[in-house]
């Protein structure tokens, strides 16, 4: 792998200071966002049977039940458990979730994992050819998380690494801060980070300097 060229590049995107505390809390809220809550325990209320009263109030000898939905009885409801109703919901504003973005980005540029390819479609892209293309450019890729990041365009490459161990591909559409931050090694194409830098060239000082 050579240089090629040089790219461009916003310096508040890829040349921000380290901030763990704002990235830590947007990692939390993009986690806690994304969270599937499957975890319910059924209450009196919803299990099933217990219509009529187990015996009558008195005379029998033993306690007075209503219900046998009771959670003192066995499958009854339950008291206090897990439900499906519960938000489990963050936020953040966009200023610092863009913030702790760009810290992310320019951690991994200034600690050397960071790569901008040329394209990755030189071809049809298919699984084998794409995994050997991988290990050509760092032999660090074999045994690490790699996350690629592809132009929007090309969709292809995303069915070409599904297979691939440890490897991981999002557009650059979907670049958010727990993808980047959990991959060892970031890998752009071209085309992915001018798309990236012309989605927030908007929300960014016109006059950012360019590193």
């Amino acid at each position: 792998m050579k240089e090629v060229e040089k790219i461009a590049v916003p310096e508040r995107m890829f040349g921000a200071k380290w901030n763990a505390d704002l990235v830590h809390q947007a990692v939390v809220t993009q986690q806690a966002n994304s969270r599937n809550i499957v975890a319910h325990a059924k209450d009196r209320s919803e299990v099933s049977g217990g219509g009529k009263k187990p015996w009558k109030q008195k005379g029998t000898g033993r306690s007075r039940h209503g219900s046998i939905r009771s959670p003192l009885w066995s499958g009854g409801g339950v008291t206090h458990g897990p439900l499906k109703d519960k938000v489990y919901a963050k936020k953040i504003n966009k200023k610092m979730k863009n913030a702790a973005l760009f810290s992310v980005l320019s951690k991994k540029l200034a600690d050397s994992q960071l790569l901008v390819l040329d394209s990755f479609l030189s071809d049809k892209a298919k699984t084998l050819k794409t995994k050997d293309a991988l290990a050509s450019i760092s032999p660090v890729i074999k045994n690490t998380r790699a996350l690629l990041i592809a132009g929007i365009a090309h969709k292809a490459l995303h069915t070409a690494l599904r297979n691939i161990p440890k490897v991981s591909c999002i557009s650059s559409a979907s670049v958010n801060v727990y993808d980047v931050l959990n991959a060892h090694t970031v890998v752009f194409e071209k085309d992915s980070i001018t798309e990236l830098v012309a989605r927030y060239s908007k929300k960014l000082p016109s006059a950012a300097d360019t590193k």
